[in-house]
């Protein structure tokens, strides 16, 4: 049985909910990505592809985002109260005979890295994932992507390689891409564990630290 394509609609969790990106959500997302300490990873093609100004970014966002999948913008839940745009997050590349898609296009605001922010926006788009009965979901990053390497080990995702010489940079050189994914049978674990950190966060309790492999 092939999957079937995840719905495009809100995704609402204990402290972000996740809404379908649109065009009028880019001011709200510039305010919050478009800073250097974002694109020095290499996202969105490296430092080079930073628009500061609202009007480039703009541009930009229109051909970076799988616009015909499914983006999403991750926004803060203030109690019962939606909260400010902090981020971004897709599914594409959605294979529905093949059972597989990519988790990616991942970036937030430097004032909510290390919280509960991205382990609650993995916790719900790999479950709608799975829920739709995909069997691997890959998630990817530049290879010299320490911060966001971490992050995506961190959530349990297997290290599969790195992809070399995969995608141009803005600034033209060449990005070697490292490749992890999570299979539907890992799923429970991988959930379990994404679970415990946003518990660990609504009691006040520091984040653990991934167990050492």
């Amino acid at each position: 049985m092939s999957a079937v394509r995840p719905r495009h609609s809100v995704l609402p969790g204990r402290f972000v909910r996740l809404e379908p990106l649109t065009l009028d959500l880019i001011p709200d997302l510039h305010r919050a990505i478009a800073v250097p300490e974002v694109f020095a990873g290499g996202y969105g093609g490296g430092p080079a592809g930073l628009h500061p100004d609202l009007d480039g970014f703009t541009a930009w966002a229109r051909a970076y985002y799988p616009w015909d999948e499914l983006p999403f913008a991750v926004r803060l839940v203030e109690g019962n109260t939606p909260g400010a745009v902090v981020g971004t997050s897709s599914l594409a590349d959605l294979d529905l005979p093949g059972e597989s898609a990519q988790l990616g296009w991942t970036a937030y605001a430097p004032a909510v890295w290390g919280t509960v922010v991205n382990a609650e926006t993995k916790l719900l788009l790999l479950g709608s994932a799975f829920a739709a009965g995909f069997g691997r979901i890959s998630i990817q990053a530049d290879s010299l992507n320490t911060r966001s390497r971490a992050a995506i080990s961190g959530i349990g995702a297997v290290f599969e390689g790195v992809r070399r010489r995969d995608k141009r940079r803005a600034d033209g050189s060449w990005r070697d891409t490292a490749v992890y994914s999570v299979l539907s049978d890992e799923w429970p674990a991988v959930r379990a564990r994404l679970e415990e950190r946003v518990e660990r966060f609504a009691a006040g309790l520091p984040d653990a630290p991934p167990p050492l492999e």
